[in-house]
Parts: structure tokens; C-alpha cells; sequence
């Protein structure tokens, strides 16, 4: 059975969660939450928070979290924030504050 949590509108680019993404998809869910606790990059904190709650979804359903694993992290583009800095002779230079969305699938089926 497969057990999903979705983290809408995090404030960090696509980029920047996926490679912390990738550096834990291979791991069981509770040494990912462990080593995002150590991993000194900023995506880690609203990745761990996904998971925490696909985590707490399949222990709701089946009582327990033992024998779960990753099927897919998936950190796909959300809308950016438009915003402008003020320079010199009344100009303007714009910029984009990014956001993403992050949905963490977890199964307790065996790989075949």
C-alpha cells in the first residue's frame, strides 16, 4: 500500500530540495530523518517535515512504520514571487523568489 504527504509552497528552489532529495531517496525513511538532521543545507528542515508526515499518515493506517520505504520524492517547480530592488537613477532590477512543491510517496510493498 502506498502512503503519500505533499509540501506545498516551500520557499527554496526545485533545485537546491533536489539534491538533498536525491542524497536520502535511497535510504529507509527513518535514517533519512536522521541524516537530515546533520546535513547542514537549508532544504533539509521543510524535506524532513514531508516526510515526518508520510511517516505519521502509514503509522495512522497500519499502526506502525517498520519495513517502509521511499517508491518516489518527487520536487517539482512552484510559482515564483516577482519582486524589484531599487538602483541607482530611479531603476529597478527584478528578481524571483522561488517556491516548490515536494510530494513523498511511501510504500511497505517488496521490490521485485
Amino acid at each position: 500500500m502506498q502512503y503519500q504527504a505533499i509540501g506545498k509552497y516551500i520557499r527554496g528552489s526545485a533545485r537546491k530540495l533536489r539534491l538533498v532529495a536525491d542524497a536520502v531517496k535511497t535510504m529507509e525513511p527513518e535514517k533519512a530523518l536522521m541524516s537530515l538532521k546533520a546535513l547542514p543545507k537549508r532544504a533539509a528542515h521543510p524535506l524532513s517535515d514531508v516526510i515526518k508526515s508520510a511517516l505519521a499518515n502509514a503509522k495512522q493506517k497500519i499502526g506502525g512504520t517498520g519495513g517502509l520505504r521511499f517508491l518516489r520524492i518527487e520536487v517539482n517547480q512552484g510559482p515564483s514571487m516577482k519582486r524589484w530592488h531599487a538602483v541607482s537613477r530611479g531603476q529597478a532590477h527584478a528578481y524571483k523568489k522561488k517556491m516548490s512543491h515536494i510530494r513523498v510517496i511511501l510504500t511497505d510493498e517488496k521490490t521485485t
